[in-house]
């Protein structure tokens, strides 16, 4: 079989595999910020990214399996076998997602597989690319015809991509209900009968709330301290949560708006940033005049949350991630400036 009459060339395949890789990676990140629709499009070139791949590892694996003989192998091309084992179970793991697969790992599933194994193929790429690095003037010799290849591959991409949808729905998967993120439902409209999830490890004991005091503290004329009891609960707002876990579920949220807050305690002037902190430390910040619309919630469909969705409360925030839904909260500080130390505060909160 002549691979080389219908492929881009050796080099430009192997750039190929790291430029997708790489976008892979950037754009799985990016997805964990993907709320609106207006950020679909980063989903949307993830998994085209992941349908070039497809084409090209087998091309790759194609060339090179006279190296890989029982009688060839060393340490350094069992090392490369490994990075595309891995990258192969990323690639099916997703596509098993997007047509509804599901696979029970205890606290894990088969989303959370995905991205492990997302995740490990760029050190195990960099690795490989110590020993086996070429510099892309290797590639120029075939440029326009590789150029012309690639653009097909990507069209191709594109189309399989799109093509997913319809055949989700003719066989009415669990993939036929995912949202723009690529998130699937569950438990729209059931008060606190939705998945209970947790960045990372936080995970506090349940909140007493007799001792328990929500704070406004920071760049304001009156730091306010407030009962359970005080805690108005006129707002409400019908949001769904998108989880970075895979799922989404929409409700009704009711509880105090910030907006109400702030006022009370009256935010001076320099304030620029709201941030929300848990009792566990973690914590996240909004934009003060994104903070003023959201809510912070006593109770979801009319039902007091539960101590797994954050009693006694929790921010909600339209267009924001789960991970950005401060659970627990205990206090909202007015800011100047941003904290920085909270992007480390989410990952090691809970340990």
């Amino acid at each position: 079989m002549d691979v080389g009459r219908y492929s881009p060339s050796p080099r430009a395949v192997d750039w190929g595999l790291f430029a997708s890789v790489a976008v892979l990676l950037t754009t799985g990140v990016a997805t964990m910020f993907t709320g609106t629709p207006s950020t679909a499009w980063v989903v949307d070139l993830h998994a085209v990214a992941g349908v070039v791949l497809v084409c090209l590892l087998p091309v790759k694996l194609w060339r090179v399996r006279r190296r890989v003989a029982p009688d060839r192998l060393t340490g350094r091309r069992l090392f490369s076998l490994l990075l595309a084992a891995d990258a192969a179970a990323a690639l099916a793991t997703g596509v098993w997602w997007i047509f509804g697969g599901t696979l029970d790992l205890g606290p894990w599933g088969l989303f959370h597989l995905h991205v492990g194994l997302g995740l490990l193929v760029p050190p195990l790429l960099l690795a490989h690319l110590r020993y086996r690095f070429h510099s892309p003037s290797s590639v120029t010799r075939r440029g326009r015809r590789d150029a012309i290849r690639y653009a097909g591959l990507v069209t191709a991409g594109a189309l399989v991509w799109r093509l997913q949808g319809p055949v989700n729905d003719a066989f009415e998967t669990a993939g036929a209900d995912r949202r723009y993120t690529g998130s699937r439902e569950e438990g729209t409209d059931a008060g606190n009968r939705f998945p209970v999830t947790s960045w990372v490890a936080d995970d506090p004991d349940p909140v007493d709330a007799a001792t328990w005091r929500l704070a406004v503290t920071g760049r304001v004329e009156n730091e306010r301290t407030y009962t359970l009891d005080d805690i108005p609960e006129d707002a409400s707002e019908d949001v769904v949560l998108d989880c970075t876990s895979g799922w989404y579920s929409g409700h009704e949220w009711q509880g105090v708006g910030v907006g109400e807050l702030l006022d009370a305690a009256a935010a001076d002037d320099a304030a620029r940033w709201v941030q929300f902190r848990s009792v566990t430390g973690y914590r996240w910040s909004l934009p003060i005049e994104e903070a003023r619309d959201v809510v912070l919630a006593t109770h979801v469909d009319g039902e007091r949350l539960s101590h797994g969705h954050g009693f006694p409360l929790r921010l909600v925030a339209p267009g924001r991630r789960g991970f950005q839904w401060v659970k627990w909260v205990e206090e909202v500080r007015v800011t100047e400036r941003r904290e920085l130390g909270e992007w480390l505060a989410i990952f090691v909160s809970g340990l």
